[in-house]
This record gives structure tokens, C-alpha cells and sequence, in this order.
């Protein structure tokens, strides 16, 4: 079922990147257009840092640190690749099980630049990700008395191999403040495609570059952006 379901993915990662390239290079396909004016296509390129994932990472038992590299097509299409490291080192209070986890990820996508007034200083996007992290996960609790036994046992999985599929919609803004700077918001909805997690031991508690289960269906980010 699970080699299935890969297959499946796969494909549609294909069929994704073939309209992508279909459509940057045919321009007569009408979703795929740049405004008439003397602007050339090329813009240049930004580079960005996530704020929200670093900060996380700082302050609580999961996060990540996230950089971008995105294309200015003509300051309304923007090719765009993601990519970040994941950690989590978390204990539940209730039943002491702790997990652990950290590895890459990567998303690639598109954006559109929504507003009507392409080249102003300030841009609405609307965008989709393509998103896959291959992780391994330790979980474990220490040694406890059975409750009906009364003998010592423990539970313990180290380097489980698992990996994540998943697509995101995103809408964002991009505020210039000087020079080459912006700063960036985004929100971010989630669909996974498929996962190899689900085993002996259920759920990981964390994905890298997903975030936790039960939560993240949305996400967001903030970001500091420079124009190059």
C-alpha cells in the first residue's frame, strides 16, 4: 500500500513540474502572462530568513531555520525553492514517552504577485509548494513499572527512518522598508500527500518543515528579504 502511494506521489510531482515548465514556456498559455510594458522579464533575485521557525526553535522544543531563494519574472511571477532544517526534542508530561528528531527539508513552488499595480513597491502573493523531508526519529521512555506485572520495562525506538510528502497554498505579503529590504508574511495552508511514519509507533510527534501533528494544518511565516 505504501509503495502505491508513493508511486502515486511521485507522478503527481511530475505532472506538477511538467505544467510548471509547460507553462513558463509557452506564452500563449493565458494563466501564464506578463503585463505589456517596457519592463523586462528578468528582475533579479531575493534571498530570504525565516523568523518565525528560528524563533521557535529558540524558544520551545521544535522548530526549524529556514532560508529562500526566489526568481523576479517581471515583478508578477516568482519560481521559488525552500529549504530548512527541522529539530524536535520533546517529553510528554503525562506519559514521559520523549521524542527526537532532526533533519533537511525542501519546498518548491511558484508565486503570483495579486495586486494590479505589478511594480510597486509592495506585493500580495498567492502560490503553491511542493514540500518533502526524509527523517529519522528516536522515541523512547525510561524504565517504568508494569502496572500489572510490577516488573521494570521500557520502550525504545532509535533511528526509525520515515518521510513526508505534502503540498502548501500560500498567501503572503512583501513590504519594501529600504534600499534592498523587505520584510515578508505569509500564510500557509497544508495538505499531506503520503507519509511513511505511521508504523509500530503511530504518529511522529514532529515532521520537519511540516511541524506537529494535531496543529498544522496552518502555519506562517515572517520573513527578512533582500533583493540581490
Amino acid at each position: 500500500m505504501r509503495r502505491y502511494i508513493s508511486a502515486c506521489t511521485y507522478k503527481l510531482v511530475a505532472v506538477v513540474l511538467l505544467l510548471m515548465v509547460s507553462l513558463a514556456s509557452s506564452a500563449q498559455v493565458k494563466f501564464f502572462t506578463f503585463q505589456k510594458d517596457s519592463i523586462p522579464v528578468f528582475r533579479g533575485f531575493a534571498v530570504s530568513f525565516d523568523l518565525v521557525g528560528a524563533g521557535l526553535l529558540l524558544l520551545s522544543d521544535a522548530g526549524q531555520y529556514e532560508g529562500a531563494l526566489r526568481i523576479n519574472l517581471h515583478d508578477e511571477w516568482f519560481p521559488i525553492v525552500e529549504l530548512g532544517y527541522g529539530k524536535a526534542d520533546h517529553m510528554e508530561e503525562a506519559t514521559q514517552i520523549a521524542y527526537k528528531t532532526s533533519a533537511p527539508y525542501f519546498r518548491v513552488g511558484i508565486d503570483r504577485n495579486l495586486l494590479k499595480d505589478k511594480h510597486g513597491k509592495n506585493r500580495l502573493y498567492g502560490g503553491i509548494r511542493y514540500a518533502f523531508t526524509s527523517y529519522k526519529v528516536d522515541i523512547f521512555r525510561p524504565e517504568f513499572s508494569d502496572p500489572t506485572w510490577l516488573w521494570p520495562v521500557s520502550y525504545e525506538i532509535m533511528g526509525a527512518p520515515c518521510k513526508h510528502h505534502w503540498l502548501e497554498v500560500v498567501l503572503g505579503l512583501d513590504a519594501k522598508i529600504f534600499g534592498p529590504l523587505h520584510l515578508g508574511w505569509s500564510v500557509r495552508y497544508k495538505r499531506r500527500l503520503s507519509h511513511s511514519e505511521e508504523g509500530d509507533f503511530g504518529n511522529t510527534w514532529y515532521v520537519p518543515g511540516y511541524g506537529k501533528y494535531g496543529d498544522t494544518r496552518l502555519g506562517g511565516t515572517f520573513n527578512v528579504i533582500i533583493d540581490i
